[in-house]
């Protein structure tokens, strides 16, 4: 039987740094759901691939649809996985105003640091599902993009530093539907230490 090549082995969810569960503002009650959601991506990636890898390609015009709705769940389940590994990873700080390579990237790249936040914000509010800061090498400077979805990524050959989660999952069990005053509060738990970590491992500089 021909299949779909696939060596992927199974993924674990990545476990919770313990700032997370005393941010200020965001309760541990939120934390907990929604690292629950985000083990169910893990679950999902985990279990899209082994349906991808008993497809019989030997019946190829009867399985097209099949790949077809397995493969987009697929980008949905990952990137539900990458996006919140991002999110989780950069939250348990102080938040305040940016310093080192991502101070210098919002200067660049927005002149300066409120205006970047006021930006990023707006896209906040704008999106569906999340905003990003990402690097875009292309343009060599940092831009605030939105995806309405976890498989709408920014654009290929840009490099996510930030990442807000404005679905509603993200903020409703403490701030209802006040999305605003959550994305304030993710930007006071912002660790920029991590983010600059980011920024040294990825080689991306002012």
């Amino acid at each position: 039987m021909a299949t779909l090549a696939s060596n992927a082995a199974d993924i674990a969810p990545r476990d919770l740094k313990p700032s997370l569960y005393e941010l200020d503002g965001i309760s541990r009650q939120s934390v907990e759901a929604h690292y629950k959601l985000y083990q169910g991506y893990v679950n999902k990636r985990n279990e899209i691939l082994a349906k991808l890898a008993e497809v019989d390609l030997s019946a190829a015009n009867q399985v097209y649809s099949e790949v077809r709705a397995l493969k987009v769940d697929l980008s949905f389940a990952v990137g539900g996985v990458k996006n919140h590994e991002i999110y989780f990873e950069h939250l348990g700080g102080d938040g305040g105003k940016a310093d080192g390579a991502i101070a210098g990237l919002i200067e660049q790249g927005f002149g300066s640091f409120d205006a970047w936040k006021a930006d990023l914000k707006a896209t906040g509010m704008a999106g569906r599902g999340w905003a990003w800061a990402a690097y875009d090498w292309d343009e060599g400077r940092l831009v605030n993009y939105v995806g309405d979805a976890q498989n709408t990524f920014p654009v290929w050959n840009a490099t996510p530093l930030v990442a807000l989660d404005v679905y509603e999952h993200a903020y409703f069990i403490d701030f209802a539907t006040d999305r605003g005053s959550y994305i304030d509060t993710f930007f006071d738990n912002l660790d920029y230490d991590v983010v600059n970590d980011w920024c040294t491992r990825y080689g991306i500089r002012p």
